[in-house]
């Protein structure tokens, strides 16, 4: 696969999540009955950004987290031809009466987020489920699943991939386009 074509850098990645943790401190005066969720295992990392920047941009503390593992809750697990490999859940708390804001980094289909609000159900019941993502592929959609927060929307041909890249694991933030290579007739 190309390096692909970078739709947003460094300072620009930095800003939209900024942003974001700003638009979630809008909608809550505290965070005592919040958590949030990333999905594993990209969702997880941006999540973990978005908890950093709520800490430091409000008088909190600490903000309940967790990671939420959708491996056997998506409607295609036993079609893949090889073994998938589950990650953790961490959720050491109740979701009972709590105010949820679950994070994924691409909102494609609508699957994975589908997947996770199944998996949700095991952990209690929540007042309410809000949904982060960095970006929103929203042409796309199999399933009437839209996110509340949303830091950049892609508009893309299906067969084109969206690649989030973290600094801790890539060497720089940025959001990169890969289109697949037309056959020449």
């Amino acid at each position: 696969m190309s390096r692909g074509r970078v739709i947003l850098q460094e300072e620009a990645f930095r800003l939209t999540l900024e942003r974001l943790s700003y638009e979630i401190i809008e909608n809550y005066e505290d965070f005592a009955d919040v958590c949030i969720i990333g999905i594993q295992e990209k969702g997880v990392i941006l999540a973990e950004r978005l908890v950093q920047l709520l800490i430091k941009n409000t008088q909190e503390k600490d903000i309940t987290f967790g990671k939420l593992d959708i491996t056997f809750y998506r409607d295609d697990f036993r079609m893949k031809g090889t073994p998938l490999k589950a990650s953790n859940t961490e959720l050491l708390f109740s979701l009972e009466g709590k105010h949820v804001i679950l994070v994924d980094d691409v909102l494609y289909t609508g699957r994975s987020v589908h997947a996770a609000m199944s998996a949700l159900q095991d952990h209690g019941r929540a007042d309410t489920v809000e949904l982060v993502c960095l970006v929103d592929r929203r042409f796309n959609r199999h399933l009437p699943i839209q996110a509340d927060y949303v830091g950049l929307t892609v508009d893309s041909i299906e067969e084109a991939y969206v690649k989030v890249q973290w600094e801790d694991f890539d060497g720089a933030d940025k959001i990169l386009i890969h289109t697949p290579k037309r056959e020449q007739a």
